[in-house]
């Protein structure tokens, strides 16, 4: 599993963030188990937060920017793509990456990365939080966001 070596850093306190989580709604087991933990992290460091969804991962970065834009302090991007038999799985990981990098850089404010490319449904179920699953990539995504966000505010 890719997340081995994950830090432990103890406790965030994101009291006073506000963060948005811009999901999209493909593979919906998989995209609700990345907001559940994207959630649970965002409760549990005291951030306020609110949820917009997006039709799909492509449709991330657009929104992201909007809510950077308007006030927020910080995204948590999730998403899920599974490679499929045609190039579209390429194209659409590349404007998404592409896309939520160039937002975070527009805009000087972090987007928690929660978007999972994957070869396929098993892949994302293992990373989703959900029961059984061995990674919470929305709970990451969460917190790599908040910690950014801080990391900012410090400087």
């Amino acid at each position: 599993m890719s997340g081995k070596g994950v830090p432990d850093r103890g406790h965030i306190d994101a009291t006073g963030l506000d963060v948005v989580i811009v999901a999209g709604e493909w593979h919906e087991t998989i995209a609700e188990g990345l907001v559940a933990g994207a959630v649970r992290a965002l409760d549990a460091a005291g951030a306020t937060h609110r949820l917009v969804r997006v039709p799909g991962s492509f449709e991330l970065p657009v929104v992201a920017q909007a809510v950077l834009r308007s006030g927020a302090d910080a995204v948590v991007a999730l998403g899920v793509i599974i490679r499929g038999g045609t190039p579209h799985f390429e194209f659409v990981s590349s404007a998404a990456t592409d896309g939520l990098t160039r937002v975070a850089l527009d805009t000087g404010k972090p987007v928690g990365f929660g978007v999972l490319t994957l070869d396929n449904e098993q892949q994302g179920l293992d990373r989703a939080g959900l029961p059984g699953s061995h990674e919470d990539k929305g709970r990451e995504a969460a917190e790599a966001a908040l910690r950014t966000a801080l990391a900012l505010r410090s400087l």
